[in-house]
């Protein structure tokens, strides 16, 4: 029997810039393989290159050596369009700073994603509906970011990136912006999630984060230098509580 491929692999991979003429490698020689079903961490200080990774494995970005495939394709091989096509599909982003639109209410800002795939109004509506009754939020539906808290924003920017139905979620500094609570609050929706099946990669510089995952990647000066697999900490409270 042929094993599955990984839903994401990076080979070899190293991203050097351009600052002010001189080269300046933020991430070097990293090799990994992203199973479909994890839940793992990217760890590692300021600097270490953990915002250049997530951009390559969330197809913003291409290594300037190496390879990075998904679902075995080789991603530098796609056009432009493709690619970004592909990111649309596959892709879903969580920020710590959530990134709703101030004049759209919480239905519209998690329907956003689907404008421009065809989709129509009517069905955008449903599945924004579905995707804000899966993270808790259905009571928010028309209330816009400013009348919500910040783990409310964080939830809808949650469902925002689930609407089509990515194979990965990246979800960057998820808790940063949160109060202890609410952030494990945030983390016990992400492990819910995932035991649903869905595929999440968190990068962050916070150990408790970390410690909810069952596998954690730590970067130095742009280098892994650690892949350990753990038993994850039990959530210490239901997102639907």
């Amino acid at each position: 029997m042929t094993a599955a491929l990984p839903l994401i692999s990076l080979r070899s991979v190293y991203r050097t810039y351009r600052a002010d003429g001189v080269a300046v490698t933020a991430v070097r020689n990293v090799s990994f393989d992203i199973d479909q079903g994890e839940i793992l961490a990217v760890m590692g200080p300021s600097g270490s290159g953990k915002s250049t990774l997530m951009n390559m494995i969330g197809l913003l970005d291409l290594p300037s050596e190496g390879a990075i495939y998904l679902e075995g394709s080789n991603v530098a091989d796609l056009s432009e369009d493709r690619r970004s096509t592909l990111r649309a599909r596959s892709i879903g982003f969580v920020f710590q700073s959530y990134n709703l639109l101030a004049r759209h209410d919480a239905i519209e800002n998690v329907a956003l994603p689907l404008v421009y795939s065809g989709i129509g109004r009517k069905e955008r509506l449903e599945r924004a509906a579905q995707c804000l009754e899966l993270v808790g939020m259905l009571h928010r539906v028309h209330h816009f970011p400013r009348q919500l808290s910040g783990g409310e924003q964080q939830r809808i920017a949650i469902a925002r990136a689930l609407i089509a139905s990515p194979l990965i979620v990246l979800a960057d500094e998820p808790t940063g912006a949160l109060d202890s609570r609410t952030g494990s609050d945030i983390l016990a929706l992400f492990a819910a999630l995932n035991q649903s099946g869905q595929t999440i990669v968190m990068i962050t510089h916070d150990p408790s984060i970390a410690t909810r995952c069952r596998r954690t990647i730590r970067l130095h000066d742009g280098e892994v230098v650690s892949d350990e697999s753990q038993v994850p900490l039990a959530p210490k409270r239901s997102f639907a509580s």
